[in-house]
């Protein structure tokens, strides 16, 4: 780990302010003129885990594409989903990366199974030995388990874009076809998805799939809600004196419940309860189901991952959506806040104090648990949002 002296850590701030460069670098960037922290064993390993996400992701989609072949009768089929769901899976496997790493002996790589540096070059290093076999093993579980969570988060999500009929983000070429019914696709996705995941749960100990379907189960219960903060949104847009009230003591600050991952003192979070509810929960399931496979995954990690999960479902999505889901009538704490806000400059910086505070604490938590890439992943989602397109923020 080297330290980035002074003048260093200011030319990386004023890299990564620059729209010039990709959000991958000046997220890098960004943590380091945070934290003074260069990690390059956290570069590698993020480099390690997008070449397994790849790989996953790859071996997903043929398999897609084969089912929606046969069930089309298609020669050739090229299916790929755009999701952000992945990430936190992501960071988990490079959490558990970084744990094989520290396992193994020096100079051997358990996730590229070689021997590294002169030692390795020379041939000095032995992959049989206990404690690097133990690694290489580690590294092999981790994957598998990746593999299971990643496809059980893609047919939840798929589920969901099926429920409400969006389907933009589904690409989908289908030979002799210009224009494919993306929703029968979709359908198939699912189903097929569906399966693998069934029968890997079959495979797998009981309390993963305890640990995802009750994570399921509540988030179904919060969705069962949305038409009573429909009412509440549309209540309060007339005027109703009492729906203001009823968002911030139902929606914004609905009480927290104990078996939250997240410690007592930052339960008077905005919006905890409900957006824990909403996608939070979803990914405390994720991390049981690591668990329940045999994984040591520490309270401040899993919290980290939680807090920036919900930070940047209201920081990307809620704010890039906040025209249509006024239209739509749908409450999130975007259009909560703009309803609950003496006018829009207020309820601009209220978004944006927020979501600020979702994610410092989740920094907090990275560091405690010595998570870099969750730091890394926390400066991306920042620099990755728009809040210049909100009304009241001047832009």
């Amino acid at each position: 780990m080297a330290v980035i002296t002074s003048p260093a850590r200011s030319v990386a701030g004023r890299l990564a302010a620059t729209d010039r460069l990709p959000t991958a670098q000046r997220a890098i960037l960004g943590y380091y003129a945070e934290t003074g922290r260069l990690d390059y064993r956290a570069l590698r390993i993020k480099s390690a885990v997008d070449d397994t996400l790849d790989a996953i992701l790859d071996d997903v989609y043929r398999g897609v594409e084969a089912a929606v072949a046969d069930e089309l009768g298609a020669d050739d089929v090229a299916f790929e989903y755009e999701t952000k769901l992945t990430l936190p899976a992501e960071l988990t496997l490079g959490y558990l990366y970084r744990r094989a790493l520290a396992r193994s002996t020096p100079g051997y790589d358990p996730i590229e199974d070689v021997g590294t540096g002169i030692r390795g070059r020379l041939g000095r290093i032995d992959p049989s030995a206990p404690a690097n076999r133990e690694a290489r093993e580690y590294v092999e579980r981790a994957e598998d388990a990746t593999s299971l969570i990643v496809q059980a988060l893609l047919d939840g999500d798929m589920r969901d874009a099926i429920n409400d009929d969006e389907f933009e983000d589904f690409e989908v070429q289908i030979s002799g076809d210009p224009a494919p019914d993306r929703r029968r696709v979709a359908e198939v996705a699912q189903r097929y998805l569906q399966g693998v995941v069934e029968a890997a749960f079959d495979r797998a100990p009981d309390a993963v799939r305890a640990a995802y379907d009750d994570a399921v189960d509540r988030s179904e219960a919060h969705q069962e809600q949305d038409d009573r903060f429909r009412d509440m949104l549309a209540a309060a847009l007339d005027g109703d004196p009492d729906a203001a009230d009823r968002i911030e003591a139902e929606y914004k600050f609905a009480p927290v419940p104990d078996d939250s991952p997240v410690p007592d003192r930052d339960h008077d979070l905005p919006y905890l309860r409900t957006q824990y509810d909403r996608v939070g929960v979803i990914y405390q399931g994720m991390l049981n189901a690591y668990r329940g496979v045999g994984f040591d995954v520490p309270a401040a990690f899993g919290t980290s991952i939680v807090l920036a999960i919900i930070g940047a479902q209201i920081w990307l999505d809620d704010v890039d959506d906040y025209r249509d889901d006024v239209a739509e009538g749908q409450l999130t704490p975007v259009t909560a806040e703009y309803v609950l806000a003496e006018d829009d400059e207020a309820a601009y910086a209220n978004v944006l104090s927020i979501t600020e505070r979702y994610f410092d604490l989740a920094r907090d938590h990275a560091d405690a648990a010595g998570s870099p890439l969750n730091g890394i992943a926390i400066e991306y989602i920042l620099r990755s949002g728009t809040p210049e397109r909100l009304p009241g923020s001047g832009g």
